[in-house]
């Protein structure tokens, strides 16, 4: 059987999870690049996330521009859009039945259906990860690929942002989540 710390540990690295991935989900700094004229005064650096554009320059000013439809988007964005926020609600789905299905908590108590709670709690959690994981995969291929393809002019080039690694952290913390959640020592 697993312990109630273990669950509770195994829980609070969802949620991390989960934070990481909506802080992720909401940055613009999925790509970004930088351009830095003869005169160091004129840097400026250009960042896309999945809601807006955002360019900062070495003044101090920080503009971000939402994406008015989401029609026009490339098919890849509007992928990574969609499989982020079904990540972030399989989280939340993942922690309300994680919550019910722990052994700290008074929901069944005693009952055979607290440990399939638990273990679907688990299982959503790994489901969200997943999600993120191809998401932030996904976006990292695409940035390595354009970067590489000789096609593309220089100046339009970007690398990959702090948003994708963000995204990679929350979804190791994840996965680190389901391996030490509570049902999976019970049934094995």
């Amino acid at each position: 059987m697993a312990s109630m710390a273990l669950q509770l540990l195994g829980f609070f690295l969802g949620l991390l999870g989960f934070a990481g991935t909506i802080v992720a989900t909401l940055l613009p700094h999925w790509r970004s690049r930088a351009h830095v004229d003869a005169n160091i005064i004129t840097a400026t650096g250009y960042m896309k996330g999945l809601w807006m554009e955002c360019v900062w320059r070495s003044t101090g000013i920080y503009q971000c521009k939402l994406y008015r439809s989401l029609l026009a988007l490339p098919p890849d964005l509007q992928a990574a859009r969609a499989l982020m926020v079904i990540s972030c609600l399989t989280s939340v789905l993942a922690s309300l039945v994680s919550v019910i299905g722990m052994k700290c908590t008074r929901f069944a108590r005693g009952s055979l259906i607290k440990s399939p709670l638990v273990l679907s709690g688990g299982i959503c959690f790994l489901c969200a990860g997943l999600l993120c994981l191809v998401t932030v995969s996904w976006t990292t291929n695409e940035v390595i690929k354009n970067f590489y393809n000789p096609l593309i002019h220089s100046g339009m080039k970007y690398e990959i942002g702090l948003a994708v690694y963000l995204g990679y952290a929350s979804r190791n913390t994840e996965t680190i989540t389901v391996r030490r959640h509570g049902p999976f020592f019970q049934y094995f």
